[in-house]
Protein backbone atom coordinates (compact mmCIF):
# COMPACT_ATOMS: atom_id res chain seq x y z
CA UNK A 1 0.00 0.00 0.00
CA UNK A 2 1.23 3.46 -0.29
CA UNK A 3 2.54 5.40 2.07
CA UNK A 4 -0.17 8.54 1.93
CA UNK A 5 -2.48 5.65 2.21
CA UNK A 6 -0.86 4.44 5.23
CA UNK A 7 -0.97 8.01 6.59
CA UNK A 8 -4.37 8.52 6.09
CA UNK A 9 -4.96 9.03 2.60
CA UNK A 10 -4.24 12.61 2.03
CA UNK A 11 -1.41 14.79 0.98
CA UNK A 12 -1.02 18.44 0.74
CA UNK A 13 0.51 19.67 -2.57
CA UNK A 14 1.91 22.94 -3.88
CA UNK A 15 -0.26 22.96 -6.57
CA UNK A 16 -3.27 22.78 -4.15
CA UNK A 17 -2.29 26.20 -2.89
CA UNK A 18 -2.04 27.24 -6.34
CA UNK A 19 -5.31 26.12 -7.62
CA UNK A 20 -7.68 26.77 -4.52
CA UNK A 21 -6.11 29.99 -4.85
CA UNK A 22 -7.69 33.16 -2.59
CA UNK A 23 -10.98 34.48 -2.31
CA UNK A 24 -14.61 32.60 -2.30
CA UNK A 25 -13.31 29.03 -1.59
CA UNK A 26 -17.41 27.58 -1.67
CA UNK A 27 -16.87 28.76 -5.64
CA UNK A 28 -13.67 27.10 -6.16
CA UNK A 29 -14.29 24.30 -3.92
CA UNK A 30 -17.48 23.72 -6.15
CA UNK A 31 -15.72 23.87 -9.54
CA UNK A 32 -13.12 21.01 -8.09
CA UNK A 33 -15.97 19.38 -7.34
CA UNK A 34 -17.10 19.29 -11.01
CA UNK A 35 -14.22 18.29 -12.85
CA UNK A 36 -13.88 15.75 -10.44
CA UNK A 37 -16.67 13.94 -11.09
CA UNK A 38 -17.60 15.11 -14.27
CA UNK A 39 -17.93 12.07 -16.30
CA UNK A 40 -20.77 11.14 -13.47
CA UNK A 41 -22.45 14.35 -13.32
CA UNK A 42 -22.14 14.27 -17.47
CA UNK A 43 -23.99 10.87 -17.90
CA UNK A 44 -27.32 12.63 -15.49
CA UNK A 45 -26.02 11.86 -11.89
CA UNK A 46 -26.32 14.33 -9.16
CA UNK A 47 -24.15 14.89 -6.22
CA UNK A 48 -25.89 14.19 -2.75
CA UNK A 49 -25.42 16.82 0.34
CA UNK A 50 -22.87 15.01 2.31
CA UNK A 51 -25.09 15.72 5.96
CA UNK A 52 -28.14 14.11 3.89
CA UNK A 53 -30.18 11.40 5.07
CA UNK A 54 -29.85 10.00 1.74
CA UNK A 55 -26.08 10.26 1.22
CA UNK A 56 -25.62 8.80 4.75
CA UNK A 57 -27.88 5.68 4.24
CA UNK A 58 -26.17 5.00 1.36
CA UNK A 59 -22.18 5.45 2.90
CA UNK A 60 -23.22 3.55 5.70
CA UNK A 61 -24.41 0.78 3.98
CA UNK A 62 -21.10 1.24 1.41
CA UNK A 63 -18.56 1.07 4.33
CA UNK A 64 -20.36 -1.53 6.75
CA UNK A 65 -20.02 -4.21 3.63
CA UNK A 66 -16.28 -3.43 3.48
CA UNK A 67 -15.74 -5.42 6.48
CA UNK A 68 -12.45 -4.79 8.28
CA UNK A 69 -11.04 -2.37 5.83
CA UNK A 70 -13.90 -0.22 6.37
CA UNK A 71 -12.03 1.55 9.40
CA UNK A 72 -9.54 2.48 6.90
CA UNK A 73 -12.15 3.78 4.13
CA UNK A 74 -13.98 6.79 3.39
CA UNK A 75 -16.18 7.67 1.52
CA UNK A 76 -15.55 10.91 -0.81
CA UNK A 77 -19.04 11.43 -2.51
CA UNK A 78 -22.20 9.99 -3.10
CA UNK A 79 -24.12 10.75 -6.36
CA UNK A 80 -28.14 9.55 -7.90
CA UNK A 81 -29.24 8.57 -11.00
CA UNK A 82 -30.97 11.91 -12.16
CA UNK A 83 -33.74 10.92 -14.63
CA UNK A 84 -33.66 12.34 -18.26
CA UNK A 85 -36.52 10.57 -20.55
CA UNK A 86 -34.68 7.74 -21.61
CA UNK A 87 -33.92 7.20 -18.21
CA UNK A 88 -37.67 7.86 -17.54
CA UNK A 89 -38.27 5.32 -19.67
CA UNK A 90 -36.48 2.64 -18.24
CA UNK A 91 -37.53 3.34 -15.00
CA UNK A 92 -41.04 2.71 -16.32
CA UNK A 93 -40.27 -0.30 -17.60
CA UNK A 94 -38.32 -1.74 -14.28
CA UNK A 95 -41.79 -0.69 -12.43
CA UNK A 96 -43.28 -3.20 -15.26
CA UNK A 97 -41.40 -5.99 -14.48
CA UNK A 98 -41.43 -5.58 -11.54
CA UNK A 99 -45.14 -6.18 -11.11
CA UNK A 100 -45.11 -8.82 -13.65
CA UNK A 101 -42.23 -10.85 -11.64
CA UNK A 102 -44.74 -9.86 -8.49
CA UNK A 103 -47.43 -11.54 -9.89
CA UNK A 104 -45.67 -14.54 -10.66
CA UNK A 105 -43.75 -14.96 -7.55
CA UNK A 106 -47.35 -14.71 -5.41
CA UNK A 107 -46.64 -10.81 -4.54
CA UNK A 108 -43.50 -10.62 -4.05
CA UNK A 109 -40.88 -9.33 -6.66
CA UNK A 110 -38.09 -9.94 -4.66
CA UNK A 111 -36.37 -6.68 -4.91
CA UNK A 112 -33.02 -5.99 -3.26
CA UNK A 113 -30.11 -3.81 -3.73
CA UNK A 114 -26.71 -4.94 -5.19
CA UNK A 115 -23.25 -3.52 -5.84
CA UNK A 116 -21.14 -3.41 -8.95
CA UNK A 117 -17.99 -2.25 -9.21
CA UNK A 118 -16.22 -1.10 -12.21
CA UNK A 119 -13.99 1.93 -14.19
CA UNK A 120 -16.01 5.04 -14.12
CA UNK A 121 -15.62 5.49 -17.56
CA UNK A 122 -17.76 1.88 -17.72
CA UNK A 123 -20.23 3.17 -14.80
CA UNK A 124 -21.32 5.96 -16.74
CA UNK A 125 -21.45 4.38 -19.98
CA UNK A 126 -23.94 2.11 -17.96
CA UNK A 127 -25.89 5.06 -16.02
CA UNK A 128 -26.28 6.10 -19.71
CA UNK A 129 -27.58 3.17 -21.72
CA UNK A 130 -27.86 0.26 -19.23
CA UNK A 131 -25.96 -2.69 -19.03
CA UNK A 132 -24.17 -5.13 -22.25
CA UNK A 133 -21.90 -8.54 -22.28
CA UNK A 134 -18.95 -5.95 -22.48
CA UNK A 135 -19.76 -5.45 -18.81
CA UNK A 136 -19.53 -9.47 -17.82
CA UNK A 137 -16.36 -9.99 -15.73
CA UNK A 138 -13.56 -13.21 -17.53
CA UNK A 139 -15.88 -16.31 -18.59
CA UNK A 140 -12.30 -18.39 -17.99
CA UNK A 141 -12.88 -17.28 -13.97
CA UNK A 142 -13.86 -20.52 -11.70
CA UNK A 143 -15.25 -17.83 -9.17
CA UNK A 144 -18.20 -16.83 -11.96
CA UNK A 145 -21.75 -18.40 -10.87
CA UNK A 146 -23.39 -18.47 -14.74
CA UNK A 147 -22.36 -16.25 -17.60
CA UNK A 148 -24.36 -12.62 -16.86
CA UNK A 149 -23.85 -9.60 -14.83
CA UNK A 150 -23.36 -10.50 -11.08
CA UNK A 151 -23.84 -7.94 -8.46
CA UNK A 152 -22.66 -8.13 -4.73
CA UNK A 153 -25.36 -8.35 -2.00
CA UNK A 154 -25.68 -5.07 -0.38
CA UNK A 155 -23.57 -6.19 2.41
CA UNK A 156 -20.89 -7.41 0.70
CA UNK A 157 -19.72 -4.13 -0.87
CA UNK A 158 -16.25 -5.48 0.19
CA UNK A 159 -16.56 -8.29 -3.18
CA UNK A 160 -16.88 -5.16 -5.44
CA UNK A 161 -13.86 -3.33 -4.26
CA UNK A 162 -11.36 -5.44 -6.33
CA UNK A 163 -13.15 -4.43 -9.59
CA UNK A 164 -13.24 -1.08 -9.29
CA UNK A 165 -10.29 0.46 -10.74
CA UNK A 166 -8.66 3.58 -9.65
CA UNK A 167 -9.18 6.89 -11.91
CA UNK A 168 -6.99 9.88 -11.96
CA UNK A 169 -8.28 11.47 -9.06
CA UNK A 170 -7.32 8.46 -7.05
CA UNK A 171 -10.95 7.33 -6.81
CA UNK A 172 -12.83 4.11 -7.16
CA UNK A 173 -16.47 4.28 -7.64
CA UNK A 174 -19.08 1.46 -7.14
CA UNK A 175 -22.80 1.38 -8.40
CA UNK A 176 -25.42 0.45 -5.97
CA UNK A 177 -28.84 -0.93 -8.05
CA UNK A 178 -31.86 -2.15 -7.41
CA UNK A 179 -32.21 -5.75 -8.75
CA UNK A 180 -35.39 -7.89 -9.46
CA UNK A 181 -33.90 -11.39 -8.59
CA UNK A 182 -37.98 -12.70 -8.53
CA UNK A 183 -37.36 -16.82 -7.66
CA UNK A 184 -33.81 -17.43 -7.74
CA UNK A 185 -31.83 -20.90 -8.28
CA UNK A 186 -28.39 -21.67 -6.63
CA UNK A 187 -25.32 -21.46 -9.79
CA UNK A 188 -22.30 -23.13 -8.94
CA UNK A 189 -19.15 -22.06 -9.62
CA UNK A 190 -17.56 -22.44 -12.58
CA UNK A 191 -20.93 -23.01 -14.49
CA UNK A 192 -21.13 -22.00 -17.96
CA UNK A 193 -25.25 -21.64 -17.56
CA UNK A 194 -26.44 -18.65 -19.68
CA UNK A 195 -30.43 -18.45 -18.87
CA UNK A 196 -32.71 -19.95 -16.40
CA UNK A 197 -32.85 -23.46 -15.85
CA UNK A 198 -36.71 -22.99 -16.23
CA UNK A 199 -39.66 -20.68 -16.33
CA UNK A 200 -39.66 -21.04 -12.52
CA UNK A 201 -36.39 -19.32 -12.08
CA UNK A 202 -35.46 -15.35 -12.71
CA UNK A 203 -32.27 -14.46 -11.55
CA UNK A 204 -29.43 -16.77 -9.79
CA UNK A 205 -27.64 -16.79 -6.72
CA UNK A 206 -24.00 -18.29 -5.39
CA UNK A 207 -26.10 -19.62 -1.73
CA UNK A 208 -29.31 -20.01 -1.03
CA UNK A 209 -29.18 -19.46 2.33
CA UNK A 210 -26.52 -16.40 2.75
CA UNK A 211 -25.77 -15.22 -1.14
CA UNK A 212 -23.48 -12.72 -1.52
CA UNK A 213 -23.48 -12.20 -5.86
CA UNK A 214 -26.67 -11.95 -7.36
CA UNK A 215 -27.01 -13.28 -11.23
CA UNK A 216 -28.95 -11.31 -13.68
CA UNK A 217 -29.36 -13.09 -17.35
CA UNK A 218 -28.19 -11.32 -20.16
CA UNK A 219 -31.88 -11.48 -21.53
CA UNK A 220 -32.65 -9.41 -18.65
CA UNK A 221 -30.16 -7.26 -17.80
CA UNK A 222 -32.11 -3.78 -18.54
CA UNK A 223 -35.34 -5.15 -17.60
CA UNK A 224 -34.24 -6.38 -13.98
CA UNK A 225 -31.86 -4.07 -12.98
CA UNK A 226 -32.13 -0.18 -11.91
CA UNK A 227 -28.43 1.94 -11.30
CA UNK A 228 -29.57 4.05 -8.49
CA UNK A 229 -26.40 5.48 -6.73
CA UNK A 230 -22.14 6.10 -7.10
CA UNK A 231 -19.90 5.75 -4.15
CA UNK A 232 -16.66 7.30 -4.64
CA UNK A 233 -14.49 6.07 -2.26
CA UNK A 234 -10.89 5.18 -1.15
CA UNK A 235 -10.28 1.98 0.45
CA UNK A 236 -7.43 0.05 1.05
CA UNK A 237 -7.05 -3.56 -1.13
CA UNK A 238 -8.77 -6.06 0.34
CA UNK A 239 -6.59 -9.07 1.21
CA UNK A 240 -5.84 -11.44 -1.78
CA UNK A 241 -7.61 -9.78 -4.17
CA UNK A 242 -5.90 -8.03 -7.25
CA UNK A 243 -7.13 -4.18 -8.11
CA UNK A 244 -8.18 -3.62 -11.45
CA UNK A 245 -5.87 -0.74 -12.77
CA UNK A 246 -7.63 -0.38 -15.92
CA UNK A 247 -8.00 3.25 -16.24
CA UNK A 248 -4.67 4.63 -14.85
CA UNK A 249 -1.69 4.21 -12.86
CA UNK A 250 -2.01 6.56 -9.84
CA UNK A 251 1.36 8.50 -9.26
CA UNK A 252 2.10 10.87 -6.18
CA UNK A 253 2.35 14.50 -7.39
CA UNK A 254 4.86 15.45 -9.07
CA UNK A 255 5.46 18.83 -7.46
CA UNK A 256 6.82 19.16 -3.65
CA UNK A 257 4.50 17.24 -1.07
CA UNK A 258 4.08 16.27 2.51
CA UNK A 259 1.39 14.13 4.04
CA UNK A 260 -0.95 15.65 6.30
CA UNK A 261 0.25 13.61 9.57
CA UNK A 262 4.01 14.98 8.86
CA UNK A 263 2.54 18.60 7.84
CA UNK A 264 0.86 18.70 11.36
CA UNK A 265 3.78 17.76 13.06
CA UNK A 266 6.09 20.47 12.03
CA UNK A 267 3.26 22.95 12.32
CA UNK A 268 3.33 22.10 15.63
CA UNK A 269 6.76 23.45 16.38
CA UNK A 270 5.89 26.91 14.96
CA UNK A 271 1.84 27.33 15.91
CA UNK A 272 0.60 27.76 19.32
CA UNK A 273 -1.72 25.19 20.80
CA UNK A 274 -4.78 26.63 20.18
CA UNK A 275 -4.09 27.17 16.38
CA UNK A 276 -2.84 23.59 16.29
CA UNK A 277 -5.96 21.97 18.31
CA UNK A 278 -8.27 23.81 15.99
CA UNK A 279 -6.23 22.04 13.04
CA UNK A 280 -6.11 18.50 14.37
CA UNK A 281 -10.15 18.73 15.00
CA UNK A 282 -10.70 19.68 11.25
CA UNK A 283 -8.25 16.74 10.00
CA UNK A 284 -10.44 14.05 12.67
CA UNK A 285 -13.41 15.63 10.74
CA UNK A 286 -11.76 15.40 7.36
CA UNK A 287 -11.13 11.33 8.54
CA UNK A 288 -14.71 11.49 9.60
CA UNK A 289 -16.06 12.42 6.56
CA UNK A 290 -17.54 15.71 7.95
CA UNK A 291 -15.59 18.22 5.74
CA UNK A 292 -14.23 17.43 2.07
CA UNK A 293 -9.89 17.56 1.31
CA UNK A 294 -10.79 21.24 0.10
CA UNK A 295 -12.47 22.37 2.95
CA UNK A 296 -9.66 21.06 5.20
CA UNK A 297 -6.84 22.93 3.10
CA UNK A 298 -8.57 26.44 3.42
CA UNK A 299 -8.89 26.15 6.58
CA UNK A 300 -5.25 25.34 7.59
CA UNK A 301 -3.75 27.69 5.06
CA UNK A 302 -6.52 30.53 6.79
CA UNK A 303 -4.64 29.48 10.39
CA UNK A 304 -1.09 28.76 9.71
CA UNK A 305 -0.66 30.99 6.19
CA UNK A 306 0.44 30.40 2.76
CA UNK A 307 4.32 31.55 3.44
CA UNK A 308 4.60 29.10 6.54
CA UNK A 309 3.11 25.85 4.36
CA UNK A 310 4.84 26.28 1.56
CA UNK A 311 7.93 26.56 3.19
CA UNK A 312 7.07 23.56 5.45
CA UNK A 313 6.44 21.54 1.83
CA UNK A 314 9.45 22.54 0.15
CA UNK A 315 11.46 21.58 3.34
CA UNK A 316 10.29 18.44 3.55
CA UNK A 317 10.94 18.05 -0.07
CA UNK A 318 14.35 18.85 0.13
CA UNK A 319 14.52 16.32 3.17
CA UNK A 320 13.46 13.69 0.77
CA UNK A 321 16.15 14.58 -2.20
CA UNK A 322 19.15 14.57 0.35
CA UNK A 323 17.56 11.10 1.69
CA UNK A 324 17.58 9.51 -1.93
CA UNK A 325 21.35 10.75 -2.60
Amino acid sequence: MEQSNVEEGIFTTIEDYERLGSGNHGDEYDSLSSNRFRLLQGSGMRRLEEQGLEHETVANCFVSGLGSIGRDARVVAVHKNCSDSGKVAREEAFRIFSDAVATKCGGDANIKFGWYGAPVDDICQIVSYGFSRFNHKDMRSESLHGVGVSLCAARFSIDCVSSSAVDQNGLQHALLCRVILGKVEAIPAGSKQFYPSSSAFDTGVDSLFVPRKYIVWDAFVNSHIQPTYVVSFKAPRPKGAQMNMKSVNVVKPRSAWVSFPTLMLTLSRFLDPRKMSLIHKWHEDFIRNKIPRPQLINKVRHVAGDELLIAVIKKQRRKEVMQVA
